[in-house]
C-alpha cells in the first residue's frame, strides 16, 4: 500500500506538476491552494468548487495529515490552553491569550525542547522533533477559531513563545510564517502582528536580518552577566552576552526593528543592584525595550519569584535611562499556560 502525500506540506512546484499531468488548467491549482490557505480546508470534499472527478484523483495521491485540539482548560482568566494532537499522536500544546482589545496566540515550534534552560518546564522535555510549517499554521488557525467562537474576534497577534526553539526549526518556523503573512494565499496577518522569541542563536540572528524578515525579535535574556546567564541557560556558553549583543545590533542595523528582551527576576539570582546595572548598561547597547516579567513556579525550589519592588525598582532605573521596560503579570498559571509552564501535563 503506498503512502500517500501530506497536500500541504508538497513543493507548490510538485502540486503544479501533478496538475500537468492530470491535464488540469493552472486555474485549479489555485483553487486548490485557496481552499487550502485561506479557507483552511481539513479533506478535498470540501472543495466544492473542484470537479468531483479531480477532488478522487486528489484522494488517491495525497492526504491532509491536520492538526487538532485534543484538549482544552480553561483559566479563571480567560486564557485556554491546548493540548494539540499531530498526525503522528505526538502532542505540542499552544495557548489563546485574551485581553479587553486583543486575542494572542502563543504557538509551539518544536515538539519538546534540544535546549536547557533550567526555569523552564518544556525543557525537561526530551526533544523528540521539529514542527512541519502547515502544523504551525494549523495552531494558529486553530485558536483564530477559538477566539472567534469565544470573544467574537479574529487573532491580532502571535508569539513564538511556546514549546521548542524556533530558530532552531528555522525554515519551516520561516515557512509558516511566510504563509501567514501571506496576503494572495493564507492569512493575512500583518508581519508587525507577529513576534519570534529566542534564547539567542546568534548566528541564526544574524541570518534572520540577512533574510530581511519584517516580524519582531524577542530575546529570553534573564541576565546580562555571563557567569549568572550561563549557570540557568547553556546556550550562553556556546553564544556569550557580547556575541549575542553584536547579533542584535547587526540585526538592528539591517531591520531598524527595535529588539525586546524577556527578562524573569528571581529572588536570590538577579534581584540585586549589581543585576538591575548590567541590564540598564546592556540594553544601551542597542534599541530595546523590556518586559520584565513575574516568574511561574515549575516545581522547582532553586526559583522564587522576587518580590514586587525588585520589578518596580528594575523599571524604574531602566526609565531612567531612558529604556522603556513593561512588568508583565502572568496569564493562564493556574493551568500551567503561563511563560515557561508548557509541558504538555495536560495529556497525562
Amino acid at each position: 500500500m503506498s503512502v500517500l502525500q501530506d497536500i500541504r506540506n508538497t513543493d507548490a512546484e510538485e502540486l503544479k506538476d501533478f496538475f500537468d499531468k492530470i491535464g488540469e488548467p493552472s486555474f485549479r491549482f489555485l483553487q486548490l491552494q485557496e481552499w487550502i490557505w485561506e479557507r483552511s480546508a481539513e479533506s478535498f470534499e470540501e472543495m466544492t468548487n473542484l470537479p468531483l472527478a479531480l477532488r478522487q484523483k486528489l484522494s488517491e495521491h495525497f492526504e491532509f495529515r491536520k492538526a487538532e485540539v485534543h484538549k482544552e482548560q480553561h483559566s479563571s482568566d480567560g486564557t485556554v490552553k491546548n493540548a494539540v494532537r499531530l498526525f503522528d499522536g505526538l502532542v505540542v500544546e499552544s495557548v489563546l491569550i485574551p485581553t479587553e482589545s486583543r486575542s494572542t496566540a502563543c504557538v509551539s515550534s518544536q515538539v519538546g525542547c534540544s535546549l536547557d534552560c533550567h526555569f523552564c518546564a518544556t525543557a525537561r522535555l526530551k526533544r523528540m522533533r521539529n514542527l512541519s510549517p502547515d502544523e504551525i499554521y494549523d495552531q494558529v488557525v486553530l485558536i483564530d477559531r477559538q477566539s472567534r467562537l469565544k470573544f467574537n474576534r479574529p487573532l491580532s497577534n502571535i508569539v513564538f513563545m511556546g514549546m521548542g526553539e524556533p530558530l532552531l526549526n528555522y525554515s519551516n518556523v520561516l515557512k509558516a510564517i511566510e504563509r501567514i503573512t501571506s496576503e494572495e494565499h493564507g492569512l493575512g496577518m500583518a508581519a508587525k502582528r507577529i513576534t519570534l522569541s529566542t534564547v539567542g542563536v546568534s548566528k541564526m540572528i544574524r541570518k534572520l536580518a540577512d533574510d530581511r524578515v519584517r516580524f519582531n525579535l524577542a530575546i529570553s535574556l534573564h541576565s546580562a552577566i555571563n557567569e549568572r546567564r550561563s549557570s540557568i541557560m547553556s546556550i550562553n556558553d556556546a553564544s556569550p552576552l557580547e556575541e549575542l549583543m553584536d547579533s542584535l545590533q547587526y540585526w538592528y542595523l539591517i531591520t531598524r526593528r527595535r529588539i525586546t528582551f524577556e527578562y524573569v527576576v528571581w529572588k536570590g539570582f538577579n534581584d540585586d543592584e549589581q543585576s538591575i546595572k548590567a541590564l540598564v548598561a546592556y540594553c544601551k547597547k542597542v534599541p530595546s525595550k523590556v518586559n520584565l516579567i513575574e516568574y511561574n513556579a515549575i516545581g522547582d525550589a532553586r526559583f522564587q519569584q522576587a518580590d514586587v519592588e525588585v520589578l518596580e525598582l528594575y523599571r524604574q532605573e531602566l526609565s531612567h535611562a531612558g529604556i522603556s521596560s513593561f512588568i508583565r503579570h502572568s496569564r493562564g498559571r493556574d493551568i500551567d499556560a503561563a511563560c515557561g509552564q508548557l509541558a504538555n501535563k495536560s495529556t497525562q
